[in-house]
Order: C-alpha cells, then sequence, then structure tokens
C-alpha cells in the first residue's frame, strides 16, 4: 500500500518548535547548576533534566530533518560562561527543576491533544511521561528537604451540599464576601509558590545583568512578583490562614553572568507568558469578586510586562520568527 507523506500541521510545527526553543534554553541552566553542584541528592535530578532536554532537542531535530523544516537556532553554549561562578544555591537548582516540570507537564499536555501526526504523538507522549516522572523526583526531594511548602488545608465537609437559590456564591460576586473555598485556596498557593521561585531567579539574574535597559526590565518584573505574592498573602491573611513564606534566599554573592542578555530577557519573557495562562486560569476558577478582580488586574500587568520583554527581544534582533503562514489573498 502507497504511503503518502504527512505534513506537520500548525500545532505540530507548534509544539516541536516551542519545544526545541525552550529546552535549549533550559539546558543552559541545567549546565551552569551541574558545574557546581555538590549534594548527592539533588545532582542526580539535574542530570536528568539535562539529559531529558538533550533527548527532546535531538528527536525534533530528526522529525524536522525529515521533514527538510529549519532547525531553530535556538541556544546554544555561546549563551553560557561555565567559568563563572555560581550565582544560585543547590536547593535553587532543585526549585527550578520542578518549576520547569510544572510548566512541561501542562504544556506537554495540552499539545498532545492538539496533534496527529504519529511521530509527533509519540514525541510528546513520550515527553509528558518523562517530564512527569521527572516533576515527582523534584516535588519528593522538594519535600525531603523540607523546601515546599504544602498548600493550605480546610476542615473536610460534613455532608454533599448543593447551591441554595440565592447562594453565597452569587452574592459574592456582586460584593458580599464568602468564606474562601478550597479551589480558591489552591490556586491562591500556587500562585505565590510560583512567584517566590521567580523572585529568586530575578534576584540573581538582576545581581549579574549590567545592560541598563535589561536590569531594568528585570527589576520590574522582581516588583510584579512581589506584588503577587503581597496580594495574595494579604487574602489568605484577612481569611485567617498563614501566608505562605518564600524560600530561603539560594543566591550566591556572584557579579558575574553565566548567561547571555539574551538568555535571561528569553527565560523571563517565556515565564510572564506562562504567567499569563496560569493566572486567567485562576481567575476563572475563581467566583469571589475580590479574588477574581486581582487575578485580572495581574493578568493585564503581567501581560504588559511580557510584552515589553518581547518587544526587548525584537529590537535586540534576538527573537526568532515562529514559523509563519502565507497570507493566500495577497497571491495573484
Amino acid at each position: 500500500m502507497e504511503q503518502h507523506k504527512i505534513d506537520l500541521t500548525t500545532p505540530e510545527m507548534t509544539a516541536l518548535w516551542t519545544t526545541y526553543i525552550q529546552n535549549t534554553a533550559t539546558v543552559c541552566f541545567f549546565k551552569h547548576f551541574l558545574t557546581f553542584i555538590q549534594d548527592a541528592e539533588i545532582k542526580p535530578i539535574v542530570e536528568d533534566a539535562l539529559q531529558l532536554s538533550n533527548n527532546y532537542i535531538n528527536e525534533i531535530k530528526d522529525i524536522f530533518n525529515k521533514d527538510q523544516f529549519p532547525i531553530p537556532k535556538g541556544f546554544s553554549e555561546n549563551d553560557i560562561d561555565l567559568s563563572a561562578p555560581p550565582l544560585f544555591t543547590d536547593l535553587f537548582a532543585l526549585s527550578f527543576v520542578y518549576r520547569v516540570g510544572q510548566m512541561n507537564v501542562d504544556y506537554y499536555a495540552k499539545s498532545l491533544t492538539k496533534v496527529a501526526r504519529s511521530d509527533t504523538v509519540q514525541f510528546l507522549d513520550n515527553a509528558l511521561y518523562t517530564s512527569t516522572q521527572l516533576y515527582k523526583k523534584s516535588l519528593q526531594l522538594m519535600l525531603s528537604k523540607g523546601i515546599y511548602d504544602r498548600p493550605p488545608k480546610i476542615p473536610y465537609p460534613h455532608k454533599v451540599e448543593y447551591i441554595e437559590k440565592d447562594p453565597p456564591l452569587l452574592q459574592s460576586l456582586l460584593g458580599e464576601k464568602r468564606p474562601i473555598n478550597a479551589i480558591e485556596l489552591g490556586e491562591i498557593f500556587y500562585t505565590i509558590e510560583r512567584n517566590c521561585i521567580g523572585l529568586l531567579l530575578l534576584f540573581g539574574l538582576i545581581q549579574v545583568t549590567k545592560d541598563k535597559e535589561i536590569k531594568d526590565y528585570l527589576i520590574k518584573g522582581r516588583q510584579l512578583a512581589e506584588k503577587q505574592i503581597e496580594t495574595f498573602n494579604k487574602v489568605l491573611k484577612e481569611e485567617g490562614h498563614i501566608g505562605n513564606i518564600p524560600v530561603s534566599m539560594e543566591v550566591t554573592d556572584s557579579t558575574l553572568s553565566p548567561f547571555s542578555n539574551r538568555l535571561i530577557l528569553f527565560i523571563i519573557s517565556t515565564t510572564a507568558a506562562a504567567g499569563i495562562q496560569l493566572l486567567s486560569y485562576s481567575m476563572s476558577v475563581s467566583m469571589r469578586k475580590d479574588i477574581a478582580t486581582h487575578y485580572v488586574q495581574l493578568t493585564f500587568e503581567v501581560m504588559r510586562y511580557g510584552a515589553k520583554g518581547i518587544d526587548l527581544l525584537i529590537k535586540r534582533g534576538w527573537m526568532e520568527q515562529p514559523p509563519q503562514s502565507v497570507n493566500r489573498m495577497k497571491i495573484n
């Protein structure tokens, strides 16, 4: 039976292209961490993270070469200085693997539902499985190291209940507060947690960045992360819950950057883009007016911040062009 060549669809191109770029970026961080890691438990997890990223990069190269699709430039040895002193401690390296795992599991799962070509399905299915396994390892080690702060707890309900005709739920949308529910508590916890990890990353990058324009951008990102932490910790405290406390400072005193300005700007812009999606989801499941309003306001602020990062990348000539469609209306 004749086999017909099946070209990549736009979601398949997007998933592979984006995964390639992002993994070439995180490889640089993993290599920097591994140059200095001393902790015998953390080192194997970072080594696994590096190996997985390299595997994904090579598998995507094979698919692209087979289709004669241009290999993205991404990031390389030119974007990392392995002779620079350590910028972060071992505990932050573990937190970084954990946070990257959170984003990867979510991204690969979403991408898997949008593809159909067998090699792309197989790649994303494997990437989802292997990144999930690594995420679980990093989570368990964070728990054992005492650097994972568990989400808030509430009493179990005594019985199954249904929303009444004039429920407190709807009243809250009109302004009257009701007790915070489990869904909202969980989303608030993870909003604070990811901003705490992002804050430590920004502290380190600000410390070594000499370019004033990029440094000012990073400082704005730090202020935005601090605002999210403060906003939602205040909500927790007003509800009688203990606010989440950021993990201890895990940044060294180094002032020599191990990363290129292009890589620094890319990783923070990418993090902002992921934050927009997560804030939007949190907003969609928060049914109390004051909490939803916080998410709406912060989403717009993070959108503006992310757009500024993209503008800087484009202005510097550092933004790779994603695969583009042809405007068929202009074809004669």
